[in-house]
């Protein structure tokens, strides 16, 4: 079993991976690490963890632990996940795990030093769901592939709220904007060209809360909108010459629907519904990147595909600035 260690004590952590770490078949939480203590010890007593520590830095001192899961705020992604590689531990971390695409360059150096695995947090790229996506456009069931087409919004004015606080990384862009680019980019196996962009922020907070996207792959195009204040909706369409698929609620099923995608025919008289009851994304994840930092073959985000997925977000902040197309 790999030993995870938990670097704070984050909603994230707390609601949807500590419990799939718990459930999963090869990987098990063996201790919690907060600044304070006491809600180190709450959180670790939840969930039968035996130990607990009042400090990241002891935690990562200790033989306890194989490998850590970071869910601190955005702007603490690269220190943490350097400090963990260094401790000679496996880091999964949670997306994104830069705010710019050059800051990848030192967690690379650091994986590559300590000999561990550094993985970004896309739990996407386990569902089943996604999978299938990718398998059906392979196959070539919708023909040629001319239009990706996405939107994932949510309405959040917490204040409080570290998505609207720019000093911990906060934005919708580093939030929500990365899943439709790395679903995109995970199903076709391709990278942008150029990118369009139109992005407004809000005037109390300074985050981005608006994103409108138009991404040049070259064969295809990509369209996607993404906000933090707007009604809550999840989709991606792909569309092809001989039919589309919709993947129903494509982040986060959980709360946006069924765990399912349609494809539907050229002319629209035949439909087929591929559906994925209980597929516990972040259950696949822990399991994936256990056996990945046991040496074993399996597919993991590397960093390389983070960096790739960061210089599109970089770029659509370049565009927003301007009209036209900027470079990838």
């Amino acid at each position: 079993m790999l030993r995870f260690g938990i670097l704070s004590t984050a909603k994230i952590g707390r609601e949807l991976v500590v419990p799939a770490i718990q459930d999963a078949e090869n990987c098990v939480v063996t201790a919690i690490a907060s600044r304070d203590l006491g809600r180190a010890r709450e959180m670790a007593d939840r969930f039968s963890v035996p130990h607990a520590f009042g400090s990241y830095e002891e935690m990562l001192a200790s033989n306890l632990i194989d490998a850590v899961y970071i869910p601190l705020p955005t702007s603490q992604h690269v220190e943490w996940t350097i400090k963990a590689a260094n401790a000679g531990k496996h880091v999964l971390c949670e997306k994104p795990i830069a705010l710019k695409a050059s800051e990848i360059a030192a967690l690379i150096e650091a994986r590559d030093r300590n000999k561990v695995l550094v993985s970004e947090a896309y739990m996407v790229t386990y569902s089943p769901v996604w999978r299938k996506v990718r398998s059906l456009l392979a196959e070539g069931a919708i023909g040629k592939l001319r239009h990706v087409q996405g939107a994932f919004t949510y309405f959040n004015r917490d204040a409080g709220n570290m998505r609207n606080k720019p000093e911990l990384g906060g934005g919708g862009l580093p939030d929500i904007g990365v899943y439709p680019t790395i679903s995109t980019r995970f199903v076709t196996g391709k990278e942008p060209l150029r990118v369009q962009a139109n992005t407004d922020r809000d005037p109390e907070f300074g985050t981005d809360m608006y994103s409108s996207v138009r991404a040049d792959f070259g064969d295809f195009e990509l369209s996607f909108y993404i906000s933090t204040q707007l009604a809550a909706r999840q989709v991606m369409v792909f569309h092809g010459d001989k039919g589309f698929i919709e993947v129903k609620s494509p982040f986060n099923a959980d709360r946006y629907g069924a765990e399912e995608l349609e494809l539907t025919n050229q002319n629209h008289s035949q439909s087929q519904l591929f559906r994925f009851q209980d597929a516990r994304q972040y259950k696949l994840e822990a399991e994936a990147f256990s056996r990945a930092a046991k040496g074993e073959k399996e597919e993991v985000v590397t960093l390389e595909s983070s960096v790739n997925n960061q210089k599109l977000i970089d770029a659509i902040y370049r565009a927003s600035e301007k009209d036209g197309w900027e470079p990838v």
